[in-house]
């Protein structure tokens, strides 16, 4: 695959796309990163994605691949003998991808989103999901190094770039991550540790 052209569209503050520069810089995958602006998306953006118009999208060889998860798993498969994300076995793939699909729905969309753009009982409410969804992972981490185990991997990549949005669901909901959660904190900041969260494009910063 040494010949690939491998174009990255994303928004500098974007988790999701947070999530495809970390799985290929794991892999140590060369590509291209293009930043889009939100309120002016380029052509290129609306070519390739244009069911959903928005980031992040991977154009390998000149084919688009949309959604943040279904381009982790694509990586995964092109350049399987490149750091594997996904378990070997199927059942731990399967629960990776629960996990995965939890943090999308609890952590973002029913949680962060209301505590950062609702205010009275429906931020009380998404604060309680947020709350609710990293304690349930805290639980599925327990005393592991990282998610699947000793090696950093899919449900790692999924989650870390939520760390970023930390500060702000503290400071917007009143809530106390690192208390709650220790385990979780220490997780974040072993993964912080790692090469693949070094070479980030410029505007993702990730910061304890």
């Amino acid at each position: 695959m040494g010949d690939d052209q491998l174009i990255v569209l994303g928004y500098n503050i974007s988790t999701f796309a947070m999530r495809v520069t970390i799985a290929l810089d794991e892999k140590g995958i060369e590509y291209e990163y293009r930043e889009e602006s939100l309120g002016n998306k380029s052509p290129l953006l609306l070519q390739m994605n244009p069911v959903h118009k928005k980031v992040p999208v991977l154009i390998h060889n000149g084919k688009p691949v949309s959604e943040s998860l279904i381009i982790l798993e694509y990586i995964d498969e092109v350049w399987k003998d490149k750091s594997p994300l996904l378990p070997s076995d199927p059942y731990q793939r399967a629960q990776a991808r629960f996990w995965a699909h939890l943090i999308d729905k609890k952590i973002h969309i029913n949680g962060g989103r209301r505590v950062w753009f609702r205010k009275g009982e429906e931020q009380e409410a998404g604060k309680k999901e947020l709350m609710d969804g990293l304690k349930l992972l805290e639980g599925e981490l327990g005393d592991k190094v990282y998610f699947g185990g000793d090696k950093f991997g899919y449900l790692d990549v999924a989650l870390i770039p939520f760390y970023t949005c930390f500060d702000s669901y503290e400071r917007c909901g009143k809530l106390r991550i690192e208390e709650e959660c220790p385990k979780l904190i220490a997780w974040a900041k072993r993964c912080m540790q790692k090469e693949c969260f070094q070479d980030l494009h410029n505007g993702s910063s990730f910061q304890d």
